[in-house]
């Protein structure tokens, strides 16, 4: 992939898959805004080490939950960079309930980090792109429970399932402006989120063995698809998903 010359911002940057992102994007030669709304030792040693490969980067600390928080983002990577090519919608948070369980500050909470900062994020990039005249790209970070329940994560799945048609809706709106909406959605990752399961063996060989590939992901395959769904190789393909599950939707046992 080649995303030489390209400016993308990724939200939630600094750790887990945002951060093998920002390593995949900035190795393809894009320059990369770094979210945070936390730890920002990590956000900067990321910035040391691509710097480090004369890469450009540049953390932030704002909040995508808020419009204010991605206008930052947007007006960060023009500043420093010139111009917005690309804009990755990968912050999210968890927070295990069922229905009957969920209240609604954590309701509220979950669906602004991952599907409000999506829906503004997307429009604000966009709003960009089309300012600038010559489309862009928006990756938004899903997961296979857009598509799949998973019971007792009730929040968390309605707002992948939200982010799933944001994709598509957005990505037929804007096709006719040259902007280009695409879902990446992970399977089970080898992130701080599953470091439980992944330190306990049992659970560890439970959850692979539900994998038709046999292994849980690491990050950086991740961050490659993502660099492909930006680069000029996926440039006819919008109002889609791509899964990177290694077949777990498929196989026999569920999580």
């Amino acid at each position: 992939m080649d995303l030489s010359g390209k400016s993308v911002v990724v939200t939630g940057g600094n750790s887990g898959i945002g951060a093998a992102i920002v390593r995949s994007l900035a190795a393809a030669g894009a320059a990369v805004v770094i979210d945070y709304v936390s730890r920002p030792e990590d956000a900067a040693d990321l910035v040391k080490d691509i710097t480090a490969q004369g890469g450009r980067a540049v953390g932030v600390e704002a909040d995508v939950s808020t419009v204010a928080g991605i206008d930052k983002l947007i007006s960060t990577a023009v500043d420093e960079f010139g111009r917005l090519d690309g804009y990755v919608n990968n912050a999210g948070i968890e927070n295990r309930h069922s229905l009957l369980e969920v209240e609604e500050e954590t309701f509220d909470k979950v669906m602004a980090v991952n599907l409000k900062s999506a829906v503004f994020g997307t429009q604000r990039a966009a709003k960009r792109f089309i300012e600038q005249g010559a489309g862009g790209v928006v990756v938004n970070i899903s997961s296979v429970h857009e598509d799949w329940p998973m019971p007792g994560n009730f929040t968390y799945c309605v707002s992948k399932g939200g982010m799933r048609m944001l994709t598509r809706t957005a990505g037929v709106e804007l096709g006719p402006q040259k902007v280009r909406v695409v879902n990446v959605a992970p399977g089970a990752v080898n992130t701080p989120i599953n470091a439980s399961t992944m330190k306990d063996d049992s659970l560890r060989q439970k959850l692979e063995n539900s994998i038709p590939l046999r292994e849980v992901a690491d990050p950086a395959q991740i961050g490659d698809v993502v660099a492909f769904v930006l680069s000029d190789a996926a440039s006819y393909m919008t109002a889609t998903t791509v899964f990177v599950d290694g077949g777990i939707m498929q196989g026999s046992a569920g999580l």
